[in-house]
């Protein structure tokens, strides 16, 4: 079965748009690369390919939400600096029994990870400022009530 057909299967008369979970493992990729997989799984939050003789990751489509992913027991050897581009969230990821030879071909999955905790720091500097700017407010409020009350006493 080839992964084209193993999607249909699991979509289980499912539109991509629903799907959050998908399971492709051990079938077959055409060339090496994804087929069947498009931008319209938009949900997508878990995907695995284990065995499926993938050799690239060129034709992995946008997946935003996707935050696991499993490429264990591929013939994948680099091009993972697409995995920052198309999978943002990406929070798990596993090579595992692939051909990777040497650390610079993961070069681009430290640099998903540093733009990640970018992302993140600006996040709580944000929270951080809404929280003062709240608690300056309050302080105001209770400066300007206890101004009324004392005026209203003299």
């Amino acid at each position: 079965m080839d992964l084209k057909q193993k999607i249909n299967l699991e979509l289980r008369n499912r539109a991509p748009e629903e799907v959050t979970e998908l399971v492709l493992d051990n079938c077959h990729s055409v060339n090496g690369e994804i087929e069947g997989l498009n931008d319209t799984f938009k949900e997508l939050e878990f995907l695995s390919m284990v065995n499926v003789a993938l050799t690239s990751l060129a034709r992995l489509p946008s997946l935003s939400k996707l935050r696991k992913l499993e490429l264990s027991d591929n013939i994948i050897s680099g091009g993972l600096e697409v995995l920052a581009e198309k999978c943002p969230n990406l929070t798990y990821l596993n090579l595992s029994g692939n051909k990777i030879k040497d650390l610079s071909t993961v070069e681009a999955l430290m640099i998903m990870t540093k733009m990640k905790m970018k992302r993140r720091m600006k996040q709580v500097h944000q929270e951080d400022m809404r929280k003062r700017r709240k608690m300056k407010m309050k302080q105001v409020q209770i400066w300007r009530e206890k101004k009324r009350r004392w005026v209203s006493h003299t």
